[in-house]
């Protein structure tokens, strides 16, 4: 039975881990998206980011707008957050398996960040309409995040007067595809 030291230990390891794991996501999806770089939250993203990726660029230059150092160290920092938590328990995870199960997670948390980020700008949308406040960083960045997936979907379905079912498609195929991944 795990002691309240192990417990707290694996907590703290996890959520900081995890959160820098979300940040290295955030970026890599931000880039492909192309979503505006003087935005605060993608400010404060980039520094939090940049130590790191400064130096692993050297050795992974980014594919266009790909940012495949990111990439690679969200998928080595789950890789030891996963390793770490396994040994604390007296696991040993072989590498390949690591790579797999963490490749997975990242995967998950990609289709999870476009899931809360569809959601959190369908319920911005029914509140800024007209509102008149003036542009909202949060919502210029998910727009920005989501504008590869929406636009796709807008273009099939057909216009329902002034409701937007294409979030309803896109979290819907979303769920498919995470249902699909957790059965791996």
């Amino acid at each position: 039975m795990p002691s309240a030291l192990q417990n707290v230990s694996e907590f703290l390891l996890g959520t900081l881990l995890g959160l820098y794991v979300i940040a290295m996501v955030l970026r890599m999806l931000f880039g492909l998206s192309r979503a505006d770089y003087y935005n605060p939250i993608s400010q404060f993203i980039v520094t939090i980011t940049n130590p790191p990726l400064l130096l692993m660029r050297r050795l992974v230059p980014s594919i266009g707008r790909f940012d495949s150092s990111a990439l690679l160290l969200a998928l080595a920092l789950k890789m030891l957050e996963i390793g770490l938590i396994a040994g604390m328990h007296g696991v040993s995870v072989p590498i390949a398996g690591l790579l797999v199960v963490s490749l997975i997670a990242i995967v998950r948390l990609v289709i999870w960040i476009y899931i809360i980020s569809i959601i959190v700008q369908a319920v911005m949308s029914w509140f800024q309409a007209g509102g008149g406040m003036g542009r909202n960083p949060v919502a210029d960045l998910v727009f920005s995040l989501n504008y590869p997936i929406l636009t796709p979907i807008r273009r099939v379905l057909p216009q329902m007067g002034m409701v937007d079912l294409s979030p309803l498609v896109a979290i819907i195929g979303l769920n498919v595809l995470l249902i699909l991944i957790n059965s791996l």
